[in-house]
């Protein structure tokens, strides 16, 4: 078959064809990521348009015109099956502005356009680098034009696409400190979240030390290679940097969640607090990254969620590791703990990433279950409770409990 009556077939084309009228059909594009998870095989989450219809036609369509304060306005609707569909306006759809376009955008893999009926304009060879996995900027300016664009490139990277030489070449010779100080830090951890669901997130930190990339945004990463993870004979990786790396990896293997493998990398983000007498050791530093959690949460703009999660986890995850040496009440505060945290799945998922050749602990199922029960499961009855002193009846209460834990 033909490539252009293959891409014409495609769901996406067909789904356009049905939307946009023939007489409309010759002035659109489909562009950018849209093409390039097309030609992918990828479904994509939203669509990408060019245009040189007139604004009415595009009200006639349902399109509302997007003015943003730093980017060029757009007409956006929300259609399914097509989620988000964004067109960009052109005065003409002539080869000229087309390839204008496609040059003014970050990498060639998204300098992709498409017409409705299935021919491809690739005036950059974007097609050749998509098949190779290779990540080449569209010109010599694409980093100058959106500085943000190089924290794109690592996040490809850690997706497992290879940097042209061009992406380092950019990031090592030049200082983007100052270009990169107006950007918000939302459209930084937009990227860092997309990171974190690749298949190798670890490699968006590591890279971003290697370029000297956005310290001003995560300071704390900077210091994690200075500072020892622990005492050698715990820790022979090394720096606290080696480790939570290692710790990234093992999550990153089992589970695909952002907000867990971004606990799993900042799961001892509490030593940071360690004042260097008492290194390499890092008495309290589960309490210290309670309050340090919560911050670098705020200072990212991540939700609220992801601090709490954070925190719980600075805090819970030493304890959990040490199960076997808990007290039966210990283990019951633990699962409690846990259980009002919502950390109940995430928390033995980090501290087995934390020490491998641990396990579950057989009876961490049954301190949740414990933890939960009312007071009728319990088989505490409201003449029971009455008996006891209002001061004492939480003390009693978490005795009940334990009993009934302990029992077996």
């Amino acid at each position: 078959m033909n490539p252009a009556t293959a891409l014409a077939d495609s769901p996406p084309l067909r789904a356009l064809r049905q939307l946009f009228s023939a007489a409309d059909q010759p002035h659109l594009l489909l562009v950018g990521g849209s093409v390039r998870d097309l030609l992918l095989g990828r479904s994509a989450a939203d669509t990408d348009l060019l245009t040189d219809l007139p604004g009415e036609r595009l009200r006639q369509l349902g399109f509302s015109l997007v003015q943003g304060k730093t980017t060029a306005p757009i007409w956006f609707r929300y259609l399914p099956p097509f989620g988000a569909i964004e067109i960009s306006p052109l005065p003409q759809l002539d080869q000229a502005s087309v390839t204008a376009d496609l040059a003014r955008r970050d990498f060639t893999i998204n300098a992709l356009a498409l017409d409705l009926t299935g021919q491809l304009i690739d005036p950059l060879t974007g097609r050749q680098d998509l098949a190779c996995r290779l990540l080449r900027p569209c010109s010599a300016n694409s980093f100058s034009a959106d500085p943000l664009r190089l924290f794109r490139a690592l996040r490809f990277a850690a997706a497992g696409w290879q940097l042209h030489r061009d992406c380092g070449r950019a990031a090592r010779l030049h200082d983007w400190q100052q270009a990169l100080q107006p950007i918000a830090v939302e459209r930084f951890s937009r990227e860092l979240v997309k990171a974190l669901a690749t298949p190798h997130p670890e490699r968006f930190f590591l890279l971003m030390l290697q370029f000297n990339l956005g310290r001003h945004w995560l300071p704390q990463l900077w210091r994690f290679d200075r500072i020892p993870a622990g005492p050698p004979e715990n820790h022979p990786e090394g720096s606290l940097l080696r480790h939570a790396v290692l710790v990234l990896r093992r999550c990153a293997g089992t589970h695909s969640d952002p907000l867990w493998r971004f606990c799993a990398f900042f799961h001892d983000l509490g030593k940071l607090a360690t004042p260097a007498t008492d290194l390499p050791r890092h008495t309290g530093h589960h309490q210290a990254g309670v309050s340090l959690a919560h911050h670098l949460v705020r200072q990212l703009r991540l939700p609220r969620r992801w601090g709490q999660a954070l925190a719980a986890i600075s805090q819970l995850h030493s304890a959990f590791n040490r199960w076997p040496q808990l007290t039966a009440d210990a283990r019951l505060q633990l699962a409690h703990q846990a259980l009002k945290a919502d950390v109940t799945a995430l928390l033995p998922a980090i501290a087995l990433a934390d020490k491998p050749d641990s396990a579950l602990p057989a009876d961490w199922p049954r301190a949740l279950q414990c933890a939960q029960l009312s007071l009728l499961e319990l088989g505490i009855s409201p003449d029971q409770l009455a008996q006891q002193a209002p001061a004492a009846r939480a003390s009693w209460i978490a005795q009940q409990r334990l009993h009934w834990f302990t029992r077996g």
